[in-house]
């Protein structure tokens, strides 16, 4: 037994990373029971983070492989909008704490071990005709195997602008759209003719034409879903939105 022991503790500790979470599931893998997840809590060599999650005692709680554990649990969930353009470079000013924005397909609620350590917002959000297996455009950040899902910055505008007039700004929205010369007029026309969202597609070109902006000369408005021949109006915090047809 002693020699067994010895050897579930060996292949714990191999695949124990610093600041990297484990699940009840993950430690049944390795051949240790929540039993034995139980004693090595008590005996220092595990940290229990909450129920069936658990981390390398002593060592900071890294963000990007507790959202590859919190993927597993959440459908769809990725980094998006804001905090998306910010991982890709595009911002405007860096706050000390950044808020993480989160997108999944259903609603849920993120974990208390998460949250106690990270700042972060989720928002359930099915802005595209897509599945949340399949979701358009969001990938391991920068194609890395093993990173967590975030949308490309394409999509993360389109997340960005979907929130104005309820959690963002409109001149902060203009403002990071400034830097967006590079999007690739393609991707966005694939998503603007998928997106389910009028006040989007319109906000994204009435701001790349205001903006003059590479892309936005690029789209064809006809080929998108604008809605009604009727303007598009709403009451914001900074006054009333009003969006062409």
């Amino acid at each position: 037994m002693a020699i067994t022991d010895a050897t579930k503790l060996r292949t714990l500790n191999e695949n124990l990373f610093p600041g990297a979470p484990l699940t009840t599931e993950d430690l049944a893998q390795l051949g240790i029971s929540a039993v034995l997840a139980s004693h090595y809590v008590h005996a220092g060599w595990l940290s229990r983070l909450g129920r069936g999650v658990y981390a390398k005692p002593g060592v900071d709680l890294a963000l990007n492989p507790s959202l590859v554990l919190l993927q597993r649990k959440i459908e769809g969930l990725h980094v998006g909008g804001k905090s998306a353009l910010d991982w890709y470079g595009v911002r405007h000013y860096v706050p000390q704490q950044p808020r993480i924005h989160l997108y999944g397909w259903s609603a849920a609620r993120l974990p208390t071990w998460f949250t106690e350590r990270f700042s972060v917002a989720y928002h359930r959000k099915r802005l595209f005709q897509e599945t949340p297996d399949q979701l358009l455009f969001v990938t391991p950040f920068e194609k890395r195997d093993g990173d967590p899902n975030v949308s490309e910055p394409e999509r993360a505008v389109l997340e960005l602008l979907s929130e104005v007039g309820s959690r963002q700004t409109l001149q902060e929205a203009r403002e990071l759209l400034e830097d967006t010369h590079t999007l690739r007029a393609d991707v966005l026309r694939d998503l603007l003719k998928r997106c389910t969202s009028v006040k989007t597609v319109r906000l994204c070109l009435q701001l790349g034409n205001e903006l003059s902006l590479p892309w936005a000369r690029k789209l064809n408005p006809d080929e998108l879903p604008k809605g009604s021949s009727r303007d598009w109006v709403t009451r914001t915090r900074e006054g009333v939105l009003v969006l062409k047809a």
